[in-house]
């Protein structure tokens, strides 16, 4: 028993439970299993990704501090690899991966103490210190005298010297010359040399040691402290604290190898991403990860890298196409774009393969996070397969949530600015950004140039009614409407879950329920039978589009990653009914304000209910307008045949038959000719003006409307 350093209780050990989080911890363990989640520990910083920043607990632990645990903005922080740090243990999962927090006390003096922490036990500094000195002492005795000692108890040593000079000219003895060495009064013993052969062994040139026989990194998780030869591709570079670490990619797989010039100092400075080498070094197992560790590293030129290239080219193009597409279910609108699938598929497969990371802006909808839930869940196993990091998941995935149909410049410049910052730090390659339920319509067109002026590659998955010029802005575009068919009864989801299942053909049972739960209505009978046959019943498919579409809400610029996975694919039934239950409250307690604030109007024979949304909504509340207006008018379509929803500056419109928006715009802005009437996201998408002409808009939106749908 001891007493607590900070208030004196008696505990078993140097601190109570109670006073943990009040301790800086330094961590002399060598596995993550032996930290202790909750309390705060010294480190120091690894490096960057777009994610977080590794920081290493002690001289064997590297942990994640994700940028969502961060208290700034990830590029306002001003560490520099080898900065110390202070950090909280989150949680140590099975896998070893380690989860940091943000520790608001970034010198040691804020803490109130500090301990050590070993693999058993924990201790004041100068305890630990002085038990590392007893090791130490202990080892130097253990080990007896020194060779050095061993020589200088034996006399003086036996040299060419003390030996006297030597006679050429003497005859020898049978081919051999014996020579008598004396220390002291003690005769040395006689050593026979063979003369000729040590002249044959002077003559002879060294052998050379045989070329290393190329192996692939596919190859080497058995190879543990072998010596191996690796061809391929830099994919990556990124300087540590230590060595410098190259990802190198061959037609297998990818690696990281650490190659060391000095503490921080950048190895091979002539080597860089997508140059082709040869490289030889010793396999070994790095925080868990399998590592290469450089012994030289060249860069192939002409016929050899050539040879390297096409080897890598004719596997990823082997690899990366499907053999054929095989949609989930039969359905007219996704049969017309199996090529365009296809080919989504491949892109996003070559990505993958070519270690550049996959950026997926889905629209923050409910069938925006299933749809790009799709493309993870495909994904995330084939960048697990192709990399040996355990953090490669994060790394090489990311989905960020966007508002609205339309990717714009501002997204674009987000997404130029990350995809800059990490090839600058980390020389990664640029990623292929797929844009899933947003991104189809001519208001994207700047945000894909600018992505294209940088090189990084585009395609989108969308269900609405899409622009042709698009089709040349990006490497696929998935849009049915393109190919003039009725898109009137599909969801971005029934889209990119069909190109998720051949992306990763293993996940294609895990997608099937999926395009069922996109729908709010009139579900494909198709769709429905294979949610049926995956064991989700109407109301498992109801609950967990309900409790997407309120997640989604929350926090709707984040991934949310492992929630809406557990929403998802789980079954993890209790906390989608749980979450479903508050969206439909939240849901229904909105629709009621809404109907009893809302006006009916006529036009031209024609009911049309209209709602103040700036008036009559909790603009910052749940739910969002665009899912109230979806509510109130599946509500009222019965009497109304449009229901018309006006802001400040917007105006959304939702009809019983199908309406082009675009066209409903013109005419307003042809009414009211300075309005700076202007229409966002193409024929699905909404009016927007100039809050000075909003009386003149709405009534120029209800002519409009009357003959439209008359």
């Amino acid at each position: 028993m001891g007493n607590c350093i900070i208030c004196g209780t008696s505990v078993d050990g140097e601190i109570c439970e109670s006073h943990e989080e009040d301790a800086v911890f330094e961590f002399r363990g060598t596995t993550p299993s032996q930290l202790t989640p909750g309390r705060y520990y010294r480190g120091t910083v690894d490096g960057y990704a777009d994610f977080g920043v590794f920081i290493d607990i002690g001289d064997h632990v590297t942990g994640l501090l994700h940028r969502s645990e961060l208290d700034k903005r990830l590029e306002s922080l001003d560490w520099e690899p080898g900065d110390e740090v202070f950090v909280q243990v989150l949680d140590v999962r099975d896998n070893g991966n380690v989860d940091l927090g943000w520790s608001i006390r970034q010198r040691e003096r804020e803490f109130r103490g500090h301990l050590v922490e070993t693999a058993d036990d924990e201790f004041l500094p100068e305890e630990a210190d002085e038990a590392d000195d007893e090791v130490d002492e202990t080892d130097e005795t253990d080990a007896g005298p020194s060779a050095s000692d061993t020589n200088a108890d034996a006399g003086p040593s036996a040299s060419a010297d003390d030996a006297g000079p030597s006679d050429d000219s003497s005859p020898s003895t049978g081919g051999t010359e014996t020579v008598a060495a004396e220390s002291g009064s003690v005769a040395a013993e006689t050593t026979t040399v063979s003369t000729s052969a040590t002249d044959d062994a002077a003559d002879a040139e060294p052998e050379a040691e045989p070329a290393l026989k190329r192996t692939t990194i596919d190859a080497i998780e058995n190879q543990v402290g072998s010596v191996v030869r690796l061809e391929g591709e830099i994919t990556g570079v990124r300087q540590t604290s230590g060595p410098t670490v190259f990802e190198l990619r061959d037609e297998t797989a990818t690696v990281e190898c650490a190659a060391f010039e000095e503490a921080g100092v950048r190895a091979y400075p002539d080597v860089d991403v997508e140059d082709v080498v040869a490289l030889e070094g010793e396999i070994e197992r790095h925080h868990g990860d399998l590592q290469v560790e450089t012994e030289t590293l060249e860069i192939l030129e002409d016929e050899a890298r050539e040879t390297v290239v096409d080897r890598l080219e004719s596997a990823i193009e082997r690899e990366a196409r499907p053999a054929d597409v095989a949609p989930l279910a039969d359905h007219d609108a996704v049969a017309a774009v199996e090529d365009e699938i296809g080919d989504a598929a491949t892109a996003i497969r070559r990505a993958i393969m070519e270690a550049r990371p996959v950026v997926v802006r889905h629209a923050a909808t409910a069938d925006g996070y299933v749809a790009g839930a799709a493309i993870e869940r495909a994904a995330l196993p084939l960048i697990r397969e192709k990399h040996t990091r355990e953090d490669a998941e994060y790394h090489y995935f990311e989905r960020r949530p966007l508002e609205g149909r339309v990717y714009d410049m501002d997204a674009a410049t987000d997404d130029v600015t990350s995809m800059l910052e990490a090839r600058d730090r980390h020389d990664e390659q640029l990623p292929l950004v797929v844009l899933v339920g947003t991104g189809s319509t001519v208001e994207s067109a700047d945000g894909y140039e600018l992505l294209s002026l940088y090189g990084a590659e585009a395609l989108v998955i969308d269900d609405s009614r899409a622009d042709e010029e698009i089709v040349d802005a990006v490497s696929a575009a998935v849009a049915p409407s393109l190919s003039g068919v009725d898109v009137t009864d599909l969801t971005s989801t029934a889209l990119a879950a069909n190109v998720a299942a051949h992306v990763n053909d293993d996940v294609r049972d895990d997608l099937e329920h999926l395009p069922a739960v996109s729908y709010w209505e009139n579900a494909p009978e198709a769709y429905l039978e294979l949610a049926t046959e995956a064991g989700y019943d109407e109301t498992d498919i109801s609950e967990r589009r309900e409790a997407v579409a309120l997640e989604a809400f929350y926090q709707s610029y984040k991934d949310k990653r492992e929630l809406v996975a557990d929403l998802l694919f789980d079954g993890n039934a209790d906390l989608a009914a749980h979450v479903s239950e508050q969206f439909r409250d939240k849901l229904e307690t909105e629709l009621e304000t809404a109907r009893e604030n809302r006006s009916v109007q006529e036009v031209d024979g024609l009911t049309v209910t209209v709602l103040d949304t700036d008036a009559f909504t909790h603009r910052y509340d749940f739910p969002t307008t665009i899912l109230l207006l979806d509510a109130l008018h599946r509500r009222e379509r019965e009497e109304s045949a449009a229901t018309l929803g006006i802001g400040e500056d917007e105006l959304h419109v939702r009809t019983t038959e199908a309406i082009d928006v675009r066209a409903l715009g013109n005419a307003i802005a042809e009414r009211v000719p300075n309005g700076g009437v202007h229409v966002v996201g193409g024929q699905d998408g909404h009016v927007e003006f100039l809050p000075g002409e909003r009386d003149a808009v709405h009534e120029a939106a209800l002519e409009a409307l009357g003959e439209t749908l008359a």
